[in-house]
């Protein structure tokens, strides 16, 4: 069987081989032909040796969490042949912590968890993979073109969940929300934002090219330049960009009783002036939040789901740059200027 594999924590290891052996019957009862997977950071990272790591006694990790596929067969009966379903990236730790014992997996507390693609678990850029009845969502057959986006909005999906929790604490009835960042995550997060009526308002650097196009067809606006120029303060802030000029310009932009979702992983490393006392001042006197958002549940991917079947399907398709054949890897893996979503396509 083929598939992508790296040698976990060697940089530029990446190989399309053939030598895979079939899933194993124990990463679950739904034997699963894999479609196409999307790329993202995460991969590119993984690729670099930055992290992730193998489930066995070698160092070879399948790759690939942004899953798409068709089943082949359910040994539970719970899914037939031909449903279309993507594969949950997170699995609950063993112990388990008392977040994982009830379904919060995505909020575990001691680290113990596997992601499939990622850390201790194989993921999805193969073949055929399985996957729990469980942990399989099912999407409806009009979204075969772009399923592969149920992982990032699952992330969006949460992330919008916790906002509205916070927002409970007091009147919630927030007319606008600023995206930071026009990636796929950014602009799902946008998608999830107007589906909610919101007036929508994404910040990215790019000054030409299909975000700009994208961002218009979802009734929001656009900018570019910094945050401290957009002449308003917004309600809500999704930043996911993990640019930490941004994240400290969001935090003192946003509004009254304002909350702030970091969705962007930083990189580390750089030091930044910042005047924290102010920083404090300003979000105690305005009672607002700052908080982070990654991974999701169950739930979560269910909601992105129905999302992504309410959502207009040519502009989910518009987010797809480019469709790359598998074998055809180390091209989906190299960033070109106006990519936004690059897929591996295994259907071929």
């Amino acid at each position: 069987m083929r598939g992508l594999i790296v040698e976990a924590g060697r940089p530029d290891s990446a190989r399309y081989v053939d030598d895979l052996p079939e899933p194993a019957e124990s990463e679950g009862q739904v034997l699963v032909q894999a479609l196409a997977v999307g790329v993202c950071g995460t991969d590119r990272e993984i690729v670099a040796g930055e992290y992730g790591t193998a489930p066995g006694p070698d160092d070879r990790l399948v790759i690939g969490h942004e899953s798409l596929g068709r089943v082949i067969s359910d040994d539970s009966g719970r899914w037939q042949p031909g449903d279309l379903v993507a594969g949950i990236v997170r699995r609950p730790d063993p112990v388990p912590c008392v977040n994982c014992l009830v379904g919060e997996w995505d909020m575990c507390r001691n680290g113990q968890y596997v992601e499939c693609g990622i850390k201790e678990r194989h993921g999805f850029a193969r073949e055929r993979w399985r996957v729990e009845p469980d942990f399989a969502v099912g999407l409806d057959v009009s979204l075969i073109d772009v399923g592969m986006l149920l992982e990032p909005t699952s992330v969006v999906a949460k992330a919008w969940e916790h906002i509205e929790r916070i927002g409970l604490r007091a009147r919630y009835d927030p007319k606008t929300v600023l995206v930071t960042g026009a990636g796929p995550i950014g602009l799902l997060a946008a998608l999830l934002g107007r589906q909610r009526d919101l007036d929508v308002h994404v910040l990215d650097r790019a000054t030409e090219g299909p975000k700009l196009d994208l961002v218009a067809g979802l009734g929001a606006t656009y900018h570019s330049g910094q945050v401290c120029d957009l002449g308003f303060e917004p309600d809500l802030v999704l930043e996911c960009t993990g640019a930490p000029p941004v994240i400290a310009q969001v935090i003192d932009q946003v509004g009254p009783n304002g909350t702030v979702c970091l969705t962007g992983v930083s990189s580390g490393g750089r030091k930044l002036a910042l005047d924290l006392g102010g920083l404090n001042r300003d979000m105690v006197l305005e009672n607002n939040v700052v908080f982070g958002s990654v991974n999701a549940n169950l739930r979560h991917w269910q909601e992105a789901a129905h999302a992504l079947q309410s959502a207009d399907h040519s502009w989910l398709s518009a987010l797809i740059t480019r469709r790359v054949p598998a074998a055809d890897y180390a091209s989906a893996l190299e960033n070109h200027p106006d990519d936004i979503k690059v897929v591996l396509d295994f259907a071929s």
